[in-house]
C-alpha cells in the first residue's frame, strides 16, 4: 500500500521560510517521479512542483519559481519542499503526490500571516 506522510507545515510570517518533508513507503520510491500540490480554502488543487525519479530534473509553477526548491533523498525515501520568501497567497494545505497512480498524502497546513 502506497503511503505518503507530510510534515513541516505551520504558521509563518510573510517573508519567512518553511521546509516540508514527505516520507514515502509501500513502493520503490527511487523509481517514481514525485510532486507537491496544494489547495487553498475554496479553491481547486494546484500543482506546485515536480521532480524526476533521480532528482536531476525539477519543474515549478510560475507562482513559486525562484522561491521554492524541491528535492529528494532516495536513501531516506523522502521528498522535500524548501519554501522561502513566503507570501500570504501561499497559504494552503500542501500535499505530497505520486503522479503515477494518483496517490497523495493527508497534507500539511501552511499558513502565511502576520
Amino acid at each position: 500500500e502506497v503511503q505518503l506522510v507530510e510534515s513541516g507545515g505551520g504558521l509563518v510570517q510573510p517573508g519567512g521560510s518553511l521546509r516540508l518533508s514527505c516520507t514515502a513507503s509501500g513502493f520503490t520510491f527511487r523509481n517514481y517521479a514525485m510532486s507537491w500540490v496544494r489547495q487553498a480554502p475554496g479553491k481547486g488543487l494546484e500543482w506546485v512542483s515536480g521532480i524526476d525519479n533521480g532528482g536531476g530534473r525539477t519543474t515549478y509553477a510560475d507562482s513559486v519559481k525562484g522561491r521554492f526548491t524541491i528535492s529528494r533523498d532516495n536513501t531516506k525515501n523522502t521528498l522535500y519542499l524548501q519554501m522561502n520568501n513566503l507570501k500570504p497567497e501561499d497559504s494552503a494545505v500542501y500535499y505530497c503526490a505520486r503522479p503515477t497512480g494518483g496517490s497523495r498524502g493527508q497534507g500539511t497546513q501552511v499558513t502565511v500571516s502576520s
